[in-house]
């Protein structure tokens, strides 16, 4: 998981995206009671906030990774474009009874969108929403998101690195910090199969370290791979600048 920079916002978003939202505001004002009951439930346009153009901005920003796992699967995979807040309805623990509204007014938002694989999104994040004091939820578009603490880390807004680091292939949390914690367990970052992923990439580069380390022809070539593995375009990143940050 590494910082996210995006760019400004693509014009759909602003164009159809704010109209859309506006039309969700007042609906709501409209009849609040039938939308907090779940008896109505907004209708939500994947052709705007899914537009390839949309898409295509998020793969741009996270060099083709998922916000939360850094796995490039554009070449296997669809992937999804996900709703940090959740849009259609929000749990604060995973068997909680689905919160309605969601964060409807957010839907079209470009902060609150990023590019995730599949399995991060629809197997474990889904509609979990934590927050550190979840009487502080913003339940409309008159709410105030900015008292809310969520126990996510948001890679747009804060650096991940302050909350986790690598040991090996596995993550954890600094100083044991809840939002590490939570945002690792809850989005499934140490799942074994993105573990074996991490280790068979960790078990390559430690032959190239020790390559780098020798005074022969292919040495420069391979700290230059190590530090090609450094960037933020490479997957895994963030656990191989943990591994690897000393060499080269």
């Amino acid at each position: 998981m590494i910082r996210i920079d995006k760019p400004s916002a693509p014009k759909i978003l602003r164009d159809r995206g704010a109209a859309a939202t506006a039309e969700n505001r007042e609906s709501f004002d409209a009849t609040p009671t039938q939308y907090k009951n779940g008896t109505k439930k907004f209708d939500f346009s994947s052709g705007i906030y899914g537009a390839k153009s949309v898409k295509n901005a998020l793969l741009k920003a996270q060099h083709k990774k998922c916000c939360f796992c850094e796995s490039k699967v554009a070449h296997v995979a669809y992937g999804d474009v996900e709703h940090f807040r959740p849009k259609g309805g929000f749990r604060q623990l995973p068997d909680d009874a689905l919160g309605r509204p969601g964060y409807y007014w957010l839907a079209y938002e470009w902060e609150n969108l990023y590019f995730s694989c599949q399995l991060c999104n629809q197997r474990y994040k889904k509609n979990l929403f934590p927050l550190k004091n979840p009487t502080q939820r913003a339940r409309s578009h008159r709410g105030d998101v900015s008292r809310e603490e969520t126990e996510f880390i948001d890679p747009g807004k804060a650096d991940p690195a302050q909350f986790i680091r690598f040991r090996e292939e596995y993550m954890f949390a600094i100083d044991d910090n809840s939002i590490g914690q939570i945002t690792i367990s809850e989005l499934g970052l140490n799942r074994e199969a993105l573990a074996e992923e991490r280790r068979e990439l960790l078990k390559l580069l430690k032959s190239v370290a020790a390559l780098a380390t020798m005074n022969t022809p292919d040495s420069h070539e391979a700290r230059q791979l190590l530090r090609d593995h450094m960037t933020d375009q490479a997957e895994y990143s963030a656990m191989v600048r943990a591994a690897f940050s000393n060499n080269g």
